[in-house]
């Protein structure tokens, strides 16, 4: 015995998500009182699950939020911890590890929990003179890889990504939520190959690009420029691309050198047995990414919990017998917000496989089931995972499906959720992020845990990828049988700020709070929150007009260029033309600049308006300045266009000059702040061909030289015909009302919340009841608060001629002649 006291000393080499995992297992089947138990790992923390960087890295995430064991556990576990130290190398013979700090600690039993590292290919110009990667050149790992891309982001305009699986979308991710362009260079024809088949890829595709990533497939980086720090990268096709900043994450490598160099085994990783032994010694065991298990190397989390139960079974003897088999892979995750979920192959194998495959590109769907012998053997899910838990069952069950098979994709007789859910067996797992399954889930609620926030607090189930968060709350819904209780976060206006809408408008008011970081300093305990910067800025622009204090972080991409980017990296300039009124000469001079710029694309829009399309991000200013145009608001969550028709001027069926109110709105309420975008129409008559019944505000002329004022309606991807508010009988009017209902619904709408949305959930009767009726005495107030917004406006595209910032303006790509 090395540790005396009647316990045997296990030492543990790895300090990440399998070692601590590993280490917790043990302690729950008494493993304290047979060991002592001692850490090495190479980071300065404690044990943080490195599924959560992508949201620390864009911003979403708070570092501190991520520990899964922060260092007052190990003091609590009675586990010492040698944080921030390296072992490098282990006396098999004698049974003991050194390490980078000089020290030598003996072991009875040794667990090699030593993980991967990005794996970097030899580019050329990768490196600096000293061998580390050059300044500009990170990898995606660490906390500190997180901080120091964070910090280095501030200074930067562009970032290249190279590498189109998970990682490097999140990684790209992370640097959007910064503020940079952001451009993902792949080598494989489709992104996340490894996981999707090419159709697959491609729809996955077309939804980041619509989140303002740059995809460039197919290319080889040849080189990264820059002598001292990045400036661009070249590629084997002879292109080029302007960068500052580079993110590496082409896979990862296991940390198997140490074990090497000890002599044992080692393939494409350390090779163990069923209970996670090495094969060269009984009392050494390897767990998670370092270690190769019949031939396979699993870097996915929910194989790790797996060993992590084995090892901790056979060491400390409550299950002697214990063995891993190998994982079936069912991984539920989100790229980049979107869902998705893979198990098993993802296309047929065999002649006799059954496949079926569908897909939606414009809504962002792609799913395939395979179906071998009558058993589900593959499937993908991707933008629409409803049929998951379902599908889950069927995959690592192996249980009989439904002759229609069909229904494994959609609800044609598949088992209602509850039923489904209740069928779910109850060591499932639900969360792979961190190995959560319906049981705990389950537990949680029966120890009193009625709400999904508490449930997802104490398990932590839900806030890895978030892909599981639906299911979770399946399970929630049922363990309450039907009545789980509400959390009040669910009110809050951002979720930054611990206030409802209500509650935060009054505090903003009364502490007299202009800025986005005054409202996390005063009312956040200064912690800010990235995802809630964008809300808090328009809310205190509607708050405070001209008295706003804009600060430029509170912006992406592009409310700070005014201009809307494309999947190129080049942006979009519409100007405004009030109601779809224009003249020979400003069509002349937009003609104009779209010869002197060489614009690829001119696009007459549905709302009426000449759209620009592929000006690269420094051609932006001079643009602006020689079409000497408004903007036309098509980036802001902001009033946007007034639609119209021709009308009474020289319509034979028109009733009321619609294009006359239409122009007048656009002039009066133009780039007024909003939760949601506002898209407003004015028809001459019923016919409606300016479709204002389906707009967030419309009016339409009637009989009599009357107008109806519809609200709530929308033809995107949801349709809804308007509600009518009112009938009146002047343009003046109409106006009143419709800036009144829009004023309220800025004042009570949640963040991105639609005014379809909106209408549905206050009501038509109170609506028309505050709006119309002035039933609680607000009508004018709400005028004068939306008059003040009228008065506040100021052209954004003025700031064309003095840039808040030296790169506010700088441009991304630019391809070698």
């Amino acid at each position: 015995m090395s540790a005396g006291a009647g316990r045997e000393r296990l030492v543990v080499i790895g300090n990440g998500m399998a070692g601590a995992r590993a280490v917790e297992e043990i302690l729950q089947r008494g493993g304290g009182e047979l060991f002592e138990v001692i850490m090495f790992g190479d980071e300065p923390y404690g044990n943080y699950n490195r599924i959560l960087l992508s949201g620390v890295l864009a911003g979403v995430e708070d570092a501190s939020d991520i520990f899964l064991n922060p260092l007052a556990w190990y003091r609590e576990n009675d586990v010492t911890l040698h944080a921030g130290v390296r072992v490098t190398g282990i006396d098999r013979w004698a049974k003991r590890v050194l390490a980078d700090d000089g020290s030598a600690v003996a072991y009875d039993k040794l667990i090699i929990a030593t993980g991967s590292h990005p794996f970097f290919p030899p580019f050329e110009g990768l490196r600096g003179p000293d061998g580390s990667p050059k300044a500009g050149v990170f990898g995606f790992r660490t906390i500190d890889d997180c901080n120091e891309m964070t910090s280095y982001a501030r200074g930067h305009s562009r970032a290249a990504v190279i590498g189109g699986g998970l990682l490097g979308l999140e990684a790209a991710r992370g640097m959007v939520n910064h503020g940079l362009e952001v451009h993902v260079i792949h080598q494989s024809p489709h992104l996340m190959n490894q996981q999707l088949d090419a159709q697959g890829g491609a729809v996955l595709k077309g939804m980041v690009e619509k989140l303002g990533l740059s995809v460039h497939l197919g290319k080889s980086t040849k080189a990264v420029l820059g002598d001292d720090r990045v400036t661009g990268l070249a590629f084997a096709d002879g292109t080029c691309l302007e960068c500052d900043m580079v993110i590496v994450a082409t896979g990862v490598r296991p940390n198997s050198e140490v074990a090497a160099r000890a002599g044992f085994t080692v393939e494409r990783a350390i090779v163990v047995d069923d209970q996670m032994r090495t094969v060269d010694d009984p009392d050494v065991y390897a767990v998670g990414e370092c270690a190769q298990h019949r031939d396979r190397v699993y870097g996915l989390v929910a194989p790790l919990w797996e060993q992590a139960k084995v090892l901790a079974d056979h060491i400390t003897r409550t299950d002697p017998s214990a063995a891993y088999r190998g994982s079936r892979i069912a991984t539920k995750l989100k790229v980049m917000g979107v869902e998705l979920a893979v198990m098993g192959v993802k296309a047929p194998e065999r002649e006799e496989d059954e496949f079926l495959q569908f897909y939606e590109s414009k809504r962002g769907v792609y799913k395939t089931i395979v179906v071998r012998d009558g058993k589900l053997v593959g499937a993908t899910l991707l933008g629409d995972v409803s049929k998951v838990s379902f599908l889950i069952q069927a995959f690592d069950r192996a249980t009989p499906l439904p002759p229609e098979r069909l229904s494994l994709m959609f609800d044609l007789g598949t088992p209602a959720v509850e039923v489904g859910i209740g069928e779910l067996a109850d060591d499932a797992q639900v969360c792979n992020c961190n190995g959560v399954s319906k049981r705990t889930i389950a537990g949680c609620v029966a120890a009193g845990n009625r709400t999904m926030k508490s449930v997802m607090d104490t398990t932590r189930a839900g806030t890895g990828c978030g892909a599981c968060r639906e299911l979770v709350a399946q399970i929630v819904d049922w363990a309450c049988e039907g009545s789980p209780e509400e959390d009040p976060s669910a009110h809050y206006y951002v979720p930054g700020v611990p206030l409802t809408k209500p509650a935060l408008i009054e505090a903003v008011r009364e502490r007299s709070l202009k800025s986005v970081s005054a409202v996390f300093e005063a009312l956040a305990g200064g912690v800010e929150d990235a995802g809630s910067k964008m809300g808090l800025a328009s809310l205190l622009k509607m708050l405070w007009g001209a008295e706003y204090e804009d600060e430029r972080d509170a912006r992406f991409i592009n409310d700070r260029v005014h201009a809307n980017i494309q999947k190129d990296g080049t942006f979009s300039v519409v100007p405004r033309i009030a109601g779809g009124v224009t003249s020979a000469e400003q069509l002349r001079r937009i003609a104009d600049v779209a010869d002197r710029y060489g614009v690829p694309m001119i696009k007459l829009t549905g709302g009426q308006r000449i759209d620009l399309l592929g000006v690269p991000k420094d051609d932006l200013p001079a643009v602006w300045r020689d079409l000497g145009m408004p903007s036309g608001y098509a980036y802001g969550k902001t009033f946007r266009t007034c639609k119209t028709c021709v009308g009474s001027d020289f319509c034979r069926f028109g009733l009321g000059d619609s294009t006359a109110l239409g122009v007048a709105i656009e002039e009066r309420f133009k780039g007024i702040e909003s939760p949601g975008k506002l898209k407003l129409a004015v028809a001459g008559c019923p016919r409606n061909c300016s479709e204002a019944m389906v707009k967030d505000v419309g009016a339409v002329a009637v009989e009599g030289g009357r107008w109806e004022i519809y609200v709530g309606g929308a033809a995107g991807s949801h349709v809804r015909k308007g509600d009518v508010l009112c009938v009146v009988d002047t343009h003046e009017e109409v106006m009143t009302y419709a800036g009144r209902f829009m004023q309220y619904y800025r004042e009570n709408a949640r963040y991105l919340e639609r005014t379809y949305s909106f209408v549905e959930r206050v009501g038509m009767g109170t609506i028309r009841a505050v709006v119309v009726d002035d039933s609680e005495g607000m009508a004018q107030r709400l005028d004068r608060a939306m008059q003040a917004s009228v008065d506040a406006y100021a052209d954004p595209w003025a700031e064309a001629s003095s840039p808040a910032t030296a790169s506010q303006f700088d441009s991304a790509i630019k391809v070698a002649r």
